[in-house]
């Protein structure tokens, strides 16, 4: 079964996918241990996991500051791929993917990247600054490896370009849901109902829906208009403030229980 089958079994029984972010090292990797059981012991069906890079423009200034620190205590690509096989051997029921920059996949090499992410059991690759008029040798051999490589609508995507764009990946379509970085807060106002519908028409694959979104509140509005919300900056807000044993009540919160 893939990825995007997977998913829509899920969705017969929840009304919404939760996908969950960590910065790898942030603020530490003894604490991201904790918070991915957390997560994944609360109903999370997919963790992305970001590996640390110096100019991480997609995001805001929280998850910026943790790519920072986390770089600043030492923590290298093959960090990450150590981290990431015990992970997914400890929590089989969750997937996970790495999220970073495309310089970090290209100075490791894309081959070697590629194979041993999918030799540890990585689910597929979330790179917000590939266009996939720039990542076909990516594409292909993500695709060679049954790896999901994850899309990117926009609210300023045309319709024409949103259906080429799904053509390109699979898995899902991760949905942003305004413009500008990650952490500010999201209006789940009648544009983003619509900007949604659109996303819809354009493909069949299930539609994760980010930025901003960061309560029970949100989520609920996403119910029925998307398939999975992504929960990044405010998990990271509440690890630094309350701790990683804050984790688990919050994502029970976000689906209701």
């Amino acid at each position: 079964m893939n990825i995007q089958q997977d998913l829509q079994q899920r969705l017969e029984k929840k009304p919404i996918l939760l996908m969950t972010h960590l910065v790898l090292g942030y603020p530490s990797l003894e604490v991201n241990r904790e918070v991915i059981r957390q997560m994944a012991e609360n109903g999370v069906d997919c963790i992305e996991i970001q590996i640390p890079f110096s100019e991480p423009m997609a995001d805001g200034p929280v998850i910026l500051k943790a790519n920072q620190d986390a770089l600043a205590a030492g923590i290298r690509v093959e960090d990450s791929f150590a981290f990431a096989k015990e992970i997914v051997e400890d929590f089989p029921q969750v997937h996970f993917f790495f999220m970073t920059y495309y310089n970090i996949v290209f100075r490791y090499g894309l081959n070697t990247f590629i194979d041993r992410a999918a030799d540890i059991g990585m689910k597929g690759f979330i790179i917000p600054d590939l266009p996939p008029e720039e990542g076909q040798d990516y594409l292909c051999l993500a695709r060679e490896k049954d790896m999901a490589a994850i899309m990117f609508f926009t609210p300023t995507s045309t319709d024409e370009r949103m259906a080429e764009v799904a053509g390109q990946g699979s898995g899902f379509v991760y949905c942003v849901a305004r413009k500008g970085v990650t952490g500010k807060q999201t209006a789940m106002d009648d544009g983003l109902s619509q900007y949604l519908l659109r996303c819809r028409r354009a493909t069949n694959l299930p539609l994760a829906v980010g930025f901003g979104i960061s309560s029970r509140e949100d989520v609920a509005l996403l119910e029925g208009k998307a398939d999975m919300a992504v929960i990044g900056t405010a998990t990271i807000k509440l690890v630094d403030k309350e701790g990683p044993e804050a984790v688990g009540p919050f994502i029970r919160s976000l689906i209701g229980g």
